[in-house]
């Protein structure tokens, strides 16, 4: 049974994950990566136009002018990250390890393998990567806006937030990313480190998941879980993988719902700049989630009401399925895609005020449930639930 009854789901199938049985051969390419030979997919429907190439260093160098801090776009775990322009004046952002980070060699392997063998629109692409001597790059498509967490948190004043359609289209992308990997992917792929800061935006802020360094193969057959050591980013990891190590498919979803729960409230996952109970955006948020009435104190002042207060309640109740604490009731990701889907489609037009939308306690009489305002301001094609 679908987990958003009052959306019809897309396709009959779309709570079933295929699994591949077989052996997992992804870590047979380590070694050629280790060698600087380019890796090959595994799949033959790979819309791939080549696999990821192997980069001189000098090469790279070049492409940032030395690594200069004025091509610095970005800082993380994993190292630096610089903006670049490569020979053939292809801009691409240039990841560099930081030998004394906090990822490593093994984080390098994983990424340069999910990348080249995993190929989603929702997905960064990896155009190639650098194993010179102790070197240690990765190169990807340039993305202009940067992370969502840019675009959430510390707003200077010549920046504006991001509206609502644009907050639910980036949501449904990177639903559609995690989709990819659970559903599509054989064997199923477990992300371990959304987060807003992983969720990179191009000129029209259509969204790609980024950074794999910590993603694990789901379990496969009767397995339950694949058991490993915690990693990800404090705020957003599950609390029965944090305390367990135990590691699902629904982790990943959890991770989701702290993401959402950013995009909607504009608080970080952890800001310790709150006061005490206010440091933690699950827990802060966690009485209000529990009643529908104190939805409304979840919603990220900077939006100014330029919403449709149902379609927040809509996105405020996938939140919480979300984050329940036990993963068995928390919605797998082809629900969720198909519930964002429809938020999606009800985008707010700036002239409607939000409290002409009709609540769904009290839906409208008319037959498409949509007030004639509502009716010649969204057009003949709007859907309603």
């Amino acid at each position: 049974m679908s987990w958003f009854s009052c959306i019809r789901p897309r396709r009959k199938d779309a709570s079933k994950v295929e699994i591949d049985n077989g052996s997992r051969r992804g870590n047979s390419y380590s070694n050629d990566i280790g060698k600087g030979k380019e890796s090959q997919p595994s799949n033959g429907n790979n819309r791939k136009c080549g696999a990821a190439r192997s980069f001189p260093f000098r090469e790279l160098a070049m492409a940032t002018r030395g690594f200069k801090e004025v091509n610095l776009i970005g800082e993380g775990g994993f190292g630096r990250v610089y903006k670049g322009r490569l020979g053939t004046g292809q801009l691409v952002a240039i990841k560099q390890l930081d030998r004394k980070g906090l990822q490593g060699y093994q984080e390098f392997i994983v990424e340069v393998l999910m990348l080249s063998l995993l190929d989603d629109s929702n997905l960064v692409t990896l155009i190639g990567y650098c194993t010179d001597g102790d070197q240690r790059l990765l190169v990807y498509e340039y993305m202009s806006m940067g992370s969502l967490e840019n675009h959430l948190f510390g707003l200077s004043p010549e920046r504006p937030p991001l509206s609502w359609n644009t907050r639910i289209k980036i949501a449904l992308g990177a639903a559609q990313g995690l989709e990819y990997l659970h559903c599509t992917a054989n064997p199923p792929v477990i992300y371990r480190d959304l987060k807003s800061a992983n969720i990179l935006l191009d000129d029209d802020f259509n969204p790609k998941l980024s950074d794999f360094g910590l993603a694990k193969l789901g379990p496969v057959g009767d397995n339950t879980h694949v058991s490993t050591r915690v990693m990800g980013t404090q705020g957003y990891c599950a609390p029965e993988y944090a305390m367990s190590g135990k590691l699902t498919l629904k982790s990943d979803i959890y991770c989701f719902g702290v993401v959402l729960l950013e995009i909607i409230t504009g608080r970080k996952a952890i800001d310790s700049t709150k006061k005490p109970g206010e440091q933690n955006l699950v827990v802060w948020s966690r009485p209000f989630l529990k009643d529908r009435r104190k939805f409304i104190q979840l919603i990220d002042p900077l939006l100014e009401g330029h919403y449709h207060l149902r379609c927040v309640h809509h996105a405020i109740a996938i939140a919480a399925m979300c984050l329940q604490e036990q993963p068995t009731f928390r919605p797998i990701v082809s629900d969720i895609v198909v519930a964002l889907e429809y938020l999606a489609s009800q985008s707010y037009g700036s002239e409607q005020p939000r409290d002409e939308v009709p609540s769904p306690s009290k839906p409208s009489p008319q037959k498409d449930r949509r007030s004639p305002v509502q009716a010649s301001r969204r057009g003949k094609n709007s859907r309603f639930m």
